[in-house]
């Protein structure tokens, strides 16, 4: 009965400690492809080829529902995978939709008109790729009118979170958000659209200002899980203890993972 989570490195443990929380009783197995990591500066080809590639391991493991934790794999490959690739037994889902609807105050199924909502300036912070894919600005046409987003490619802040230099990372956070604000000086919310940025999620909060609201995808991508779960038991893959892989060095991830959960993890080689 496990799920998998796939990311391309670390950012995705946000997603899989909020969906542990929320759901102890469901066994998870986590993908972890550090030795290609980061996916937001390849290719879209690039990014399906190995999406595809970690997602069919996640398969083998007994999982028949997959999270894709990474923002770039969802907006480069997801939409390509679902229409020609996921077998008919299998699902993968992405990280978007929640967060699409936390915005938005409605249903992914709700397919009504586009309508104005409440917040008219967003601050988009993501990866070069997922920036340059526009998906996040696609999707939220589809249910929103009169919202401008600003996006914001956010360069080697991926890189110094998987190295595990903070410094550099909450660095680089205040000068994308400095460059941000040059664009878009009062944004009302600001979206962190990597999975590695909740890590840094205070320090987007103290250089964006108090009066802006930050939207982070781990509590909101689990809580949809646990209703999709509802909705769609016979999804639970056949899988029954979690587990960790990754393509990088295991004792490395396991080491960077322990410290940005503040508890044990132990990878193993994919």
């Amino acid at each position: 009965m496990a799920v998998g989570i796939f990311d391309s490195g670390l950012g995705g443990l946000t997603v899989l400690d909020a969906a542990q929380s929320r759901l102890p009783d469901v066994p998870f197995k986590y993908f972890a492809d550090s030795a290609h990591a980061p996916y937001g500066v390849r290719d879209a080809d690039d990014i399906y080829e190995l999406t595809t590639a970690a997602v069919g391991r996640l398969f083998e493991e007994g999982c028949d529902l997959v999270i894709l934790a990474c923002n770039t794999a969802s907006a480069a490959a997801l939409r390509r995978m679902q229409e020609g690739w996921v077998p008919r037994n299998k699902r993968v889902l992405g990280v978007f939709v929640p967060l699409i609807e936390a915005l938005t105050e409605r249903q992914w199924g709700d397919n009504s008109p586009p309508r104005e909502v409440a917040v008219k300036h967003v601050a988009l912070f993501a990866t070069p790729a997922t920036v340059s894919s526009r998906a996040f600005q696609r999707e939220l046409a589809f249910r929103a009118i009169g919202v401008d987003v600003e996006a914001q490619a956010c360069g080697g802040v991926v890189d110094a979170i998987e190295d595990g230099d903070l410094i550099l990372a909450e660095a680089l956070v205040k000068s994308h958000v400095d460059a941000l604000k040059r664009k878009m000086p009062h944004p009302d919310a600001a979206i962190l659209g990597c999975t590695h940025y909740p890590l840094m999620e205070q320090q987007f909060q103290a250089a964006l200002g108090p009066e802006v609201k930050v939207f982070s995808q781990g509590k909101l991508v689990a809580e949809s899980l646990a209703d999709y779960l509802t909705r769609h038991p016979d999804m639970l893959g056949q899988g029954q203890a979690t587990g960790y892989l990754t393509t990088g060095d295991p004792g490395r991830v396991s080491d960077r993972a322990t410290q940005f959960l503040r508890r044990k993890i132990e990878f193993q080689a994919a």
